[in-house]
C-alpha cells in the first residue's frame, strides 16, 4: 500500500474511534456510571503507555502526577461520559464538531 494512503487512513483513524465514544457509552457500558466508564477508557491506554516508555517518574513527582491525571483525564472523562449519557448521539456530535469555531471565538 502507499504510504500516503497509509497515512490518510492512520489519520482517520482517531476520529472514527473518538466518534464511537457515544455509541459504545449508551449500548456497551453500564449506564449511569461515569466514573467506571471512565476509569474503563482510560486505564488501560495509561498503562500501556507506562509499559512503552520504560520510565517510572520519581517519588517526589507522584503527588503532582496524579493531581494531574485526576482532573485532565478522571474528571474530563467522566464528564464525557455525563453528555454522553444524557444528551442523543446526533446532538453530542453536532457540539463537538463546533468546539474548535468555540474556541476560535474565545480568542
Amino acid at each position: 500500500m502507499n504510504s500516503t494512503w497509509l497515512n490518510v487512513l492512520m489519520t482517520a483513524l482517531a476520529p472514527a474511534i473518538w466518534g464511537s465514544t457515544y455509541i459504545v457509552t449508551t449500548e456497551l457500558l453500564p449506564p449511569d456510571r461515569p466514573f467506571t466508564a471512565a476509569l474503563l477508557r482510560a486505564l488501560p491506554a495509561g498503562l500501556l503507555l507506562v509499559l512503552y516508555s520504560r520510565y517510572w517518574p520519581a517519588r517526589r513527582d507522584w503527588p503532582r502526577l496524579l493531581v494531574l491525571a485526576a482532573l485532565n483525564i478522571g474528571f474530563f472523562q467522566a464528564l464525557l461520559f455525563v453528555a454522553a449519557y444524557r444528551l442523543p448521539g446526533g446532538l453530542a456530535a453536532v457540539v463537538g464538531a463546533i468546539q474548535p469555531l468555540l474556541m476560535m471565538g474565545l480568542v
